[in-house]
């Protein structure tokens, strides 16, 4: 009897494939960019990371010659007999081709009694999936192709040659490129493929493996433990098209309020009251502008989760008004460890309300952090998340005004989580296996709603655990960086490859969080982080200080140039979140992202662009006063000194200690905001914008910074023009009428112009 062909039946956006062994597999059309692929019986599935629809979408779907085509106006797709896949673009160029032949293991000459011995000895053996228990993909690796994406994996902007797990992991030892795991996972990849982009995000929140030519460089290949291989990919004409489309997949930043883009600092180990109001003071002392300052887990009584030390904090809503006084905001820590104690409210009450994660024999599993032995709520359960929500009553009804997630990887101090530890999924009962990646997640998900219930405002949540679109909740940080010149080093590819993974708003422990930093060091972090979404000094208990003044000068007066710097930015900042909400484009992003068919900036770890308009080079090495930087095409004007440069060449600039190499790109301009010591919720009463060159054009949004009033046109727009030496500003919203300014400036080149707001227009009334 001969063996049935391939057949494809279409039903609506989903092509059904039936292969000669009558597995089947479904093509699910999203748009002519995105096509989702999985098992048939992996349709419908929820998820936690993806939000859009299937939309109405032109394709076709044919068999000949026994090969399924799918081709819609952007992506060109065949499915062969053999399971094979292979993806066009539309005029079919290659971008992603499955590999054919034999994996081929990594030699590591190792016996089983090595293996063992090196383990005792302290030299961990490796640790990975094993394919052959693991649901795999494997894909053909170009000579040319590069990877991006990951999230803030470990290493270098361009992750080709590289491997990586994908399993939330609080380690906090100096984290250096052979990580192959961290605090999240956010599965998504972008490859360039002899200059043509494409995008896979594999969307199963168990334990998985990637491999990106590290095995062989003849191929590239994605594991997971469990199924299904659930995956969708990503088309686009410029890599910025891709980033933007996997943005439109699982949801974009929500518009932060506008003081959390201030600077903000933090430290593991500030003992009382007291010292808190000393900190506050020092900054405004020392003439150093500052939003927020942080409450580690030193505030807590024990570190039992919505309390505080009475000893310590006695009055903690008088505090928290005079740090607002002195213009600070407080943000305070939340891990979720619940502290096994009986007669503490919160153990008590989540006990009643059954709300904790389960042993298989329905006890509540207990593990130990922070407070001792503690016990974990499910997340997963909505009404763990609801009650989870009013627990933060605790804290917002004295006045705090942002959340800090952490531990919720989960971290446990007496060894992992078992995996068969009962979890929930949405009320369905699953297991830790499933849920590990999600339990950040779904933390931050019950905390976004309760600060937006509770407060009315735009809710401040910051987590170190994420999953894939957890950016629609949380701000994310990389967790528990060093003081090492290393670290400094990878966070511009740490944060540029999270911003193309959703997370436009992210930062990095500005100065390091552990060990002790040095006054060099601490000054070029400030620089290299100026425009750092996430704007964050935080360090460690038993480490040195970092507050700026305790180093005397150079560094102070070189710190405070950069914090005052900073606010001049924060209009052009908040312009490009408003562009990463609408669009989904991430704020700090690498050279590639705007430039992708430059070879030059494929490698590019140590610059990176803030927006179209700015490219910042940072020194990020110990005892340089100088460094080359590659200026990709276009004409660029150096910041400090006006001097314009030719694109397509490396120059080197000088960089002595005060000096953060910056350039504006030709063509572009810029919001330069009034100084400010701290935000409030005042509008500006005037803004600048600083043109580039002789021709430009700029589109600036306004709000009132804090509450949600914008969604329902409660916003202006000024579209400010620069052309043949006249400005020109236009109105074009103005649904936020007390926001608009009165007087607005254009500075180009040696000439300003000011422009006045009469009868709803504005005219220019002066000239220098």
């Amino acid at each position: 009897m001969s063996e049935k062909p391939l057949s494809a039946q279409t039903n609506q956006n989903t092509v059904q494939i039936t292969f000669p062994d009558q597995t089947q597999l479904a093509l699910q059309v999203f748009s002519d960019a995105i096509i989702r692929v999985c098992p048939i019986d992996a349709l419908p599935a929820a998820s936690y990371a993806v939000v859009a629809k299937p939309q109405p979408t032109q394709f076709t779907a044919t068999v000949k010659n026994g090969v399924a085509a799918i081709n819609t106006a952007a992506l060109h797709v065949k499915v062969y007999p053999d399971h094979h896949m292979d993806v066009f673009d539309q005029n079919d160029r290659e971008l992603i081709m499955d590999y054919r032949g034999q994996r081929q293991p990594l030699n590591r000459d190792l016996a089983a009694d090595e293996t063992s011995l090196l383990e005792e000895e302290g030299h961990a053996g490796h640790e990975e999936i094993d394919a052959t228990a693991a649901l795999t993909l494997t894909k053909q690796l170009d000579p040319d192709e590069a990877f991006y994406g990951l999230g803030d994996k470990t290493g270098f902007m361009n992750k080709r040659g590289y491997e990586y797990e994908n399993w939330n992991t609080d380690d906090p030892a100096p984290q250096m490129e052979n990580f192959t795991r961290l605090y999240k996972s956010i599965p998504v990849l972008y490859g360039l493929r002899q200059g043509r982009p494409y995008g896979l995000f594999f969307d199963n929140p168990y334990r998985s493996h990637v491999d990106l030519g590290k095995e062989s460089p003849a191929y590239y290949s994605y594991s997971v433990v469990h199924g299904p291989l659930n995956y969708y990919i990503i088309g686009g004409h410029r890599l910025a098209d891709v980033v933007a489309n996997y943005a439109h997949l699982t949801g974009t930043v929500p518009l932060p309020q506008r003081w959390t883009l201030g600077y903000q600092h933090s430290r593991y180990g500030y003992q009382d009251a007291p010292e808190m109001i000393q900190i506050a003071d020092g900054f405004r002392q020392h003439d150093l502008p500052c939003d927020a300052l942080y409450f580690d887990i030193d505030y807590m009584h024990g570190y039992r989760v919505f309390t505080w030390d009475p000893g310590r904090y006695p009055d903690p809503k008088k505090l928290i008004a005079q740090l607002h006084e002195k213009g600070f905001k407080a943000v305070t820590i939340i891990d979720p460890g619940v502290k096994k104690d009986p007669g503490y409210t919160v153990y008590d009450d989540g006990k009643k309300h059954k709300v904790f994660v389960k042993t298989p024999a329905g006890k509540n599993y207990v593990n130990r952090v922070w407070p001792g032995r503690t016990v974990y709520p499910d997340f997963g359960k909505p009404k763990t998340r609801q009650w989870w929500g009013q627990c933060h009553l605790a804290l917002t009804k004295i006045g705090v005004d942002g959340i800090w997630n952490d531990m919720n990887e989960p971290a446990s101090f007496d060894g992992p989580i078992p995996d068969d530890t009962v979890f929930s999924d949405n009320g369905k009962k699953s297991t830790h296996a499933k849920m590990h990646n999600l339990y950040g997640h779904n933390m931050s998900h019950a905390t976004y709603d309760a600060l937006k219930e509770q407060t009315g405002r735009r809710p401040f949540v910051i987590t170190r655990a994420a999953y894939a679109g957890t950016q629609r909740y949380a701000t994310v940080w990389t967790g528990d960086n060093h003081s090492l010149w290393a670290h400094l080093q990878m966070m511009i590819p740490q944060l540029c490859n999270l911003g193309m993974s959703g997370f436009s708003f992210a930062g990095t422990d500005l100065g390091g969080f552990g060990s002790d930093t040095t006054p060099e060091l601490l000054t070029r972090w400030i620089e290299a982080g100026l425009f750092s979404p996430l704007f964050r000094n935080h360090s460690a208990l038993g480490t040195r200080r970092q507050e700026p003044w305790l180093f005397g000068e150079p560094t102070l007066s070189i710190y405070r140039k950069y914090l005052k710097l900073r606010y001049r930015f924060i209009p052009y900042l908040y312009d490009l979140f408003a562009l990463a909400q609408s669009a989904g484009k991430p704020v700090m992003r690498p050279l590639v992202y705007d430039f992708d068919e430059d070879r030059q900036v494929y490698d590019i770890d140590d610059e990176y662009l803030i927006g179209e308009a700015l490219l910042a080079a940072p020194v990020v090495a110990k005892g340089k006063t100088s460094r080359l930087v590659y200026l990709p095409a276009g004409q660029w004007i150096d910041f400090w000194t006006g001097k314009v440069i030719p694109g397509e060449q490396e120059i080197r600039a000088a960089a002595p200690l005060d000096i953060l190499p910056l350039y504006g790109r030709v063509g572009t301009m810029i919001p330069w905001g009034p100084a400010h010591q701290f935000l409030t919720d005042e509008p500006d009463q005037t803004m600048t914008f600083k043109v580039f060159g002789d021709t430009a054009s700029y589109d600036h949004y306004q709000d009132d910074g804090y509450d949600f009033a914008y969604q329902k046109g409660e916003f202006n727009q000024y579209h400010v023009t620069f052309a043949q030496g006249k400005p020109a500003v236009t109105l074009t919203t103005a649904g936020y009428p007390a926001g608009l300014y009165p007087e607005i400036t254009v500075a180009a080149g040696d000439q300003t112009f000011a422009l006045q707001l009469e009868n709803g227009k504005y005219q220019l009334i002066d000239k220098n």
